[in-house]
């Protein structure tokens, strides 16, 4: 009596997903058989073929290469944050210290120029310019109505309640930067206080990849509270 439709039936139910399957379900089956481990050769790209367990070996190095760089990744992020947190820490002490508003708007320009080392930054702050004339404005320090058609290409970011940050229009670069639009490459636009009610910072880079629209912005969020609220003492 022929057994080959038997074998057949066979070859057909140990399917590729059975096989899988059942070594999920059973992983001490290599401990049980370690002969069949070791004998167990698998193609490799070099054309040749490796052990399965060297190719064990080879996998788990390169988990272990991953895993270390995404080690290394993670403790550079937490030591940019902590010179970050040490910062905003320091500007709050001068913050503190100041007695005016003109002595604040010196300390902010200050911190973003030396402290957080930005190439540009602007502070605009709405109101009537007449309400601020004891005040010199200059490149750092501006002050415009809300309603000024100037900031017509700022409504979008205006109407929302978060920084932004990528590329910015170059109405808006020409505008904040003035003879330095052509110089930035990326930007940070930073609401002061809710709704942007106070102004905003604008932070502009050289670096086209500096700022970004996936980018952490928490640091610059909790920036823009802490300049809101030493401008609202005045």
């Amino acid at each position: 009596m022929s057994t080959q439709p038997k074998t057949k039936f066979i070859e057909e139910e140990l399917s590729e997903r059975a096989i899988h399957d059942y070594l999920a379900a059973h992983p001490d089956f290599f401990e049980r058989h370690s002969t069949l481990l070791s004998s167990l050769n698998l193609p490799h790209a070099s054309g040749g073929a490796v052990s399965l367990v060297e190719r064990q070996v080879s996998v788990l190095r390169q988990k272990d290469l991953k895993l270390e760089r995404q080690l290394r990744e993670l403790i550079e992020v937490a030591r940019a944050n902590d010179i970050l947190a040490a910062k905003i820490h320091e500007l709050t002490l001068r913050l503190l210290a100041t007695t005016d508003l003109h002595k604040t708007i010196t300390a902010i320009e200050e911190a973003m120029r030396s402290g957080f080392g930005a190439d540009h930054a602007v502070l605009v702050l709405f109101g009537a310019p007449d309400a601020f004339e004891d005040l010199s404005a200059g490149r750092f320090f501006r002050v415009i109505r809300r309603d000024d058609e100037a900031l017509k290409p700022f409504r979008t970011f205006l109407d929302s309640t978060s920084a932004r940050c990528g590329k910015i229009r170059d109405t808006q670069r020409e505008f904040l930067f003035q003879n330095d639009a052509e110089d930035i490459g990326s930007a940070a636009l930073v609401p002061l206080g809710e709704d942007a009610e106070i102004g905003f910072l604008a932070v502009g880079s050289v670096d086209s990849d500096r700022f970004h629209p996936g980018m952490s912005i928490d640091f610059l969020t909790r920036l823009g509270d802490l300049v809101a609220a030493s401008l609202k003492r005045f």
